[in-house]
């Protein structure tokens, strides 16, 4: 069964969607089950942001709860220590800490702040996305740590952190920025990567990578301290981003690609969680004065995209998100279109929850 959009609000749905995978999962049992990993904590940074918005305090709890299955009193806990994807979750800690005091989440933060004394780099100083990729930056990445480590040297003293992770942004965009005003999925400096093109870049515009990025450069400006000199430059990659996003979208239904500029390909499909990063840039640029007001009108046609095409809700009232595309490294076009795709990936649900609550918020 598929819902009319004028049957909930934006923020309706968001609670709809968390609420479903509450009534599914106890926190820690979240896919993948019993760990520290960013899908999880992708999912409930968008619960965060519906607490934030309605204050019913069962979001801020199984928050909670997740965050103290996995860490002891002393801030200990299982992580990866060889990639950013780790510290991603990091984002739940700051805010506990601020709400509680609780020492334990300072400890474990700074667990994952110190990954960054500790990551390989590349030449020019740019974090590999994995021990496992070496040489390789991917816009993933950028999410992945950007946010954390920004808050958490604001936070705790360390605002050189700031000028490190913009200039990771910095090298992002050197390096995978196309023609087309889009951003290749990632580079390898060593070029040795069997998708590496002669220039290093992969050679696709992968939706969900573009869509950390698009998220996270439009994030990122309100993170910096009036007067930082990157505050404009960053108005300015978001304006441009956005009017290229723009282009791509289909007409129809207001979706974006699995492979944005390459949608004239019968074997590409709309993919839900980029369209759904999508939406919460654009919809983020308008409620911050990044780009006009006018511009909202792609994020609604996008939404309403959404729910019309991709949104399911059963007889049992549960949320059900389709299409979305599974965890992905960098590959061929053919290698993305046939990825497995999925319902009620977390990628795609927290997307679709932090981009509801955008909307709610242009309102």
């Amino acid at each position: 069964m598929i819902m009319t959009v004028t049957q909930k609000t934006a923020l309706d749905w968001a609670k709809l969607a968390c609420d479903t995978l509450m009534q599914q999962y106890e926190p820690v049992k979240l896919p993948p089950a019993d760990r520290w990993h960013y899908h999880q904590g992708v999912f409930l940074c968008g619960m965060y942001d519906v607490w934030k918005q309605t204050n019913e305090k069962k979001y801020y709890d199984y928050v909670k709860t997740y965050v103290d299955q996995l860490i002891d009193e002393n801030g200990n806990f299982y992580f990866a220590r060889s990639e950013l994807d780790a510290i991603q979750p990091g984002l739940l800690l700051l805010p506990l800490y601020e709400e509680t005091k609780d020492e334990k989440y300072k400890l474990a933060a700074r667990k994952l702040r110190h990954l960054l004394n500790t990551l390989n780099k590349t030449k020019e100083g740019g974090f590999w996305h994995k021990d496992k990729y070496p040489y390789q930056m991917w816009l993933d990445g950028l999410y992945m740590a950007g946010p954390f480590a920004i808050q958490y040297g604001q936070r705790f003293g360390e605002p050189e952190l700031t000028d490190l992770v913009m200039e990771q942004e910095r090298l992002m965009r050197k390096h995978t920025q196309k023609e087309n005003g889009l951003y290749y999925h990632g580079y390898d400096e060593s070029k040795k990567a069997p998708w590496a093109t002669e220039q290093g870049h992969a050679p696709e515009i992968w939706g969900r990578a573009l869509g950390w990025y698009s998220m996270v450069t439009a994030n990122f400006i309100e993170m910096l301290p009036e007067g930082h000199e990157k505050r404009e430059e960053l108005k300015t990659v978001v304006k441009q981003l956005v009017d290229a996003l723009i282009t791509y979208q289909d007409k129809e239904t207001g979706l974006w690609y699995q492979v944005v500029d390459k949608g004239d390909q019968s074997d590409n499909y709309l993919e839900s969680s980029c369209s759904c990063l999508f939406t919460y840039a654009i919809a983020k640029a308008v409620n911050m004065g990044y780009v006009d007001t006018s511009y909202l009108t792609y994020a609604e046609k996008a939404y309403d995209g959404l729910l019309k095409n991709k949104v399911e809700v059963d007889d049992r009232g549960r949320f059900h998100l389709h299409d979305i595309c599974i965890g992905t490294s960098i590959g061929t076009y053919d290698y993305y279109v046939h990825r497995e795709r999925s319902t009620n990936d977390l990628h795609g649900v927290g997307a679709f929850a932090l981009a509801s609550i955008q909307l709610e918020l242009s309102k």
